[in-house]
């Protein structure tokens, strides 16, 4: 039987023909080009990426290992005159985390580091509950501390190193030194005036580290951290410990609201003391108020009262419009200028010069003032820095007031001649009264140890008149002036109280500031002490009452401590100091 097949139709099932179609020669040549365009212009693209230009890959990839630890520098230390350390970077620990790792950490492993931080759950929660890849736990965390929480090899808690700031002198010295923030950078004082030399810089390492923040492997140079320089103040420890005792019992005795003193080399202008009273203790600054803050000495001013009267004495000295025993009558111990009238505390007949700054006569110091032109006094005021900033570098150094002379009445140059109507703050006081212990030189202030060359003052006054003042200062501080309190046993002192109402709301109310400023030894004047006593309510509130004895008491300690040779004979000067107490 013969089986006849069908013929087939179409194509068989393993063709084509889309297979089957040839293309045309040149089209196929196309392709085949542009294939192997593409081709080249890859390998191009890939050399250029990975030999010619792969600082962009480099850096990609860098970027997902490769970290600059930075090293920190440790800040200058400051110290005093002699060596003694004022402020030290101790070295501490700041414990960090990477959240995402550090929330596989157990109930109990988190129990552990917060006790260990003195932290709460809650707290501790709360800091690594962030999204970041970085947060920090806490900064300046003791080394000893720091131990124990690496000992617990805790997931994604880490460590680094940093500096704390201490303060070996506390609140001595707080004002004058100041203090940093957590960061290490100056906040205050001389630790903010200073802040350029004493930071230093940082150095870095680079490290390889793997995806939980761990050091694999150290690759590159390493940068060496540069430390801050130390800085040298002219302070002397010993000087500001006695400053700062003085000017608390005074403070506390008086029952004031604050104080001020002030030590200064006359030979080259250092400041061997500034203090303020209240202070605080810049290792513990939790607490902190404005009033403790304030470094009263250079960012506050006050009407200095009759301690300006010297200056008007001067002036009129120096011009020959008196001599030292020229008689003014100041009776009947006032003085009526236009509306207003002025009067002296207790009323005076005829002075001579010496007994108006001795006595402290207001209504004759206004009539040698009277007797120059406003322009006259204004120079001489401005000539010895009332007006301008003592340019200590410090910050908050205030210029004070000293208002235009053209619109000066003539009851404002007669007040302003025994200190009323005219603002200053203690250091600028302490600077002026360095003509009287420098035959007439203004000296230039510093609070770093001046080299072995001083520093040369400006002439204000002829040696003259300042041999002529000193004898008036000198007797302003004896027996018969305003300021027995104010001698120091063994050494002559001369000096001028002051006591001056305070304005409030623009009136004077009943409330005062006491000061005393003077030089000793007299015979060759080495030492300017200003002290100022603000608001003093405990019986007394005059300057030689309240101011006067800090002011004995910070002087013969200061001189004695730099071995200044007594002057006076110790016996007779105790007798005279009986005698001025009775």
């Amino acid at each position: 039987m013969v089986v006849r097949r069908r013929p087939q139709r179409g194509h068989r099932f393993t063709e084509s023909p889309v297979l089957q179609l040839a293309l045309q020669g040149w089209r196929s040549r196309m392709v085949g080009l542009l294939l192997m365009g593409a081709f080249l212009a890859l390998v191009m693209r890939g050399f250029y990426l990975q030999v010619i230009h792969n600082d962009f890959l480099q850096q990609k990839g860098d970027s997902r290992y490769l970290r600059d630890i930075e090293i920190s520098a440790s800040r200058g230390k400051i110290v005093d005159r002699n060596g003694d350390m004022l402020a030290v970077s101790t070295p501490m620990k700041t414990i960090w985390a990477i959240p995402g790792d550090a929330r596989t950490m157990n109930g109990e492993q988190k129990r552990q580091l917060a006790a260990l931080l003195d932290m709460g759950i809650r707290e501790l929660d709360g800091k690594i509950a962030s999204e970041k890849t970085f947060t920090f736990i806490k900064r300046q965390v003791s080394p000893e501390t720091a131990e124990r929480i690496a000992a617990l090899k805790l997931p994604g808690i880490h460590q680094e190193r940093e500096y704390r700031r201490f303060y070996p002198t506390g609140d001595m010295t707080a004002h004058i030194v100041g203090f940093t923030g957590v960061d290490d950078k100056g906040l205050e004082g001389v630790e903010l005036a200073f802040q350029s030399s004493l930071l230093g810089r940082s150095g870095s390492r680079t490290v390889i580290r793997d995806r939980r923040g761990n050091i694999v492997e150290d690759v590159g140079a390493t940068k060496p951290p540069q430390d801050g320089k130390d800085v040298r103040l002219a302070l002397d420890s010993k000087i500001q410990y006695l400053a700062y005792t003085q000017l608390k019992e005074a403070v506390e005795k008086h029952g004031a609201k604050a104080g001020g003193a002030v030590v200064i080399d006359a030979l080259n202008g250092e400041v061997l003391a500034l203090v303020n009273w209240p202070t605080y203790n810049p290792n513990n600054r939790e607490k902190l108020s404005g009033a403790q803050l304030r470094n009263r000495a250079i960012t506050d001013t006050y009407e200095p009262g009759s301690v300006m009267k010297p200056f008007t004495a001067a002036l009129a000295l120096e011009r020959g419009k008196v001599r030292f025993d020229t008689v003014i009558n100041c009776a009947p111990g006032r003085m009526t200028i236009g509306p207003a009238t002025i009067s002296d505390a207790h009323p005076h007949g005829a002075l001579t010069v010496a007994q108006v700054i001795q006595k402290s006569s207001n209504v004759g110091t206004a009539k040698i003032a009277l007797g120059f032109s406003p322009k006259e006094m204004w120079d001489m005021f401005d000539s010895v820095g009332f007006g301008q900033a003592p340019n200590l570098g410090f910050p908050g150094e205030v210029n004070g007031r000293l208002r235009p002379w053209k619109n000066w009445r003539p009851i404002e140059q007669a007040t302003m001649s025994y200190g009323h109507g005219i603002a200053v703050s203690l250091i600028q006081m302490a600077r002026a009264y360095t003509v009287f212990a420098r035959d007439g030189e203004l000296m230039p202030l510093s609070l770093l140890k001046v080299d072995d060359t001083p520093p040369r003052g400006v002439r204000i006054f002829s040696p003259q008149t300042v041999k002529e003042l000193r004898a008036m200062l000198e007797m302003a501080a004896g027996p018969e002036g305003t300021a027995p309190k104010a001698r120091v046993p063994g050494y002559r002192v001369g000096g001028k109280t002051g006591t001056a109402h305070k304005i409030e709301d623009g009136v004077y109310a009943r409330k005062y500031v006491a000061s005393f400023v003077g030089i000793a030894p007299i015979s060759d004047p080495r030492l300017v002490v200003a002290v100022m006593i603000d608001e003093p309510s405990a019986g007394s509130h005059y300057g030689g009452d309240v101011a006067g004895p800090a002011f004995s008491q910070i002087m013969g300690g200061a001189l004695r401590t730099l071995g200044i040779a007594p002057d006076a004979p110790i016996q007779v000067a105790t007798a005279e100091q009986e005698k001025g107490k009775l």
